[in-house]
């Protein structure tokens, strides 16, 4: 049975997909400040077709703060990227430049409005994307990053990436640690059915040492790793 609901599921979704991805690359072209009704509906989407078909449904726990923040999530499974424009209201995610390199869809990120993460390119780099992230969180929109850097197995804890801690020292929000526990029901080639949480923990202050933030995270987005 988890055979064939997959399948119904990749079958809805990846055909469905080529839409959502073929209106963004023209909406970018032609009209970029609407972009973001595209990338919101792929994800509601998403969410429908996972329950219809795969039987996996989505559930939030803890509170959200309001105002301005950092939210700091737990990468299990492709879930969580392809998510983030329906669980939070216009994100500013940060995605690896490898991402930006797709013909089209590099494009259509930067007018949607994402913070390009190169990895390994010095010191140079590394201010480019703290000033940019800085210029979106004047915004207000909520920035959302993967602070273990890719997608990690359901029961690991890798060590927070380290520029995670410059990113918290310059943008001078409150973090929020999400912990996501999507590994055992999505990241596998058959979906299994099930609930997916997104647990919203308690807001972190800024203004904390490096050690003390990136302990007090990498504790909050683990808590549902056991199981």
């Amino acid at each position: 049975m988890h055979v064939v609901r997959s399948l119904l599921f990749y079958a809805a979704f990846y055909v469905g997909s080529v839409f959502f991805v073929l209106s963004a690359v023209a909406v970018a072209a032609i009209s970029p400040s609407r972009i973001r009704t595209v990338p919101d509906a792929w994800s509601r989407f998403h969410r429908r077709c996972l329950r219809a078909a795969a039987g996996i449904d989505v559930r939030e726990t803890g509170t959200r703060p309001e105002g301005r923040a950092l939210y700091a999530i737990k990468h299990e499974s492709f879930f969580e990227a392809i998510d983030l424009p329906n669980a939070f209201d216009h994100p500013v995610p940060f995605a690896k430049e490898e991402l930006f390199a797709i013909p089209g869809w590099g494009r259509a990120a930067k007018a949607y409005g994402a913070v390009k993460v190169r990895r390994d390119q010095g010191a140079r780099a590394l201010r480019e994307m703290l000033g940019e992230a800085r210029r979106y969180a004047d915004t207000g929109r909520p920035l959302v990053i993967f602070p273990e850097g890719t997608r990690v197995p359901h029961g690991t804890r890798p060590p927070l990436q380290a520029g995670f801690a410059g990113l918290y020292k310059v943008v001078g929000l409150p973090v929020v640690p999400v912990a996501v526990n999507s590994g055992p029901f999505y990241h596998r080639l058959w979906k299994r059915p099930g609930t997916i949480t997104l647990h919203f923990g308690e807001p972190i202050e800024p203004g904390l040492p490096r050690e003390e933030i990136e302990a007090r995270v990498h504790a909050a987005i683990n808590v549902l790793n056991e199981g």
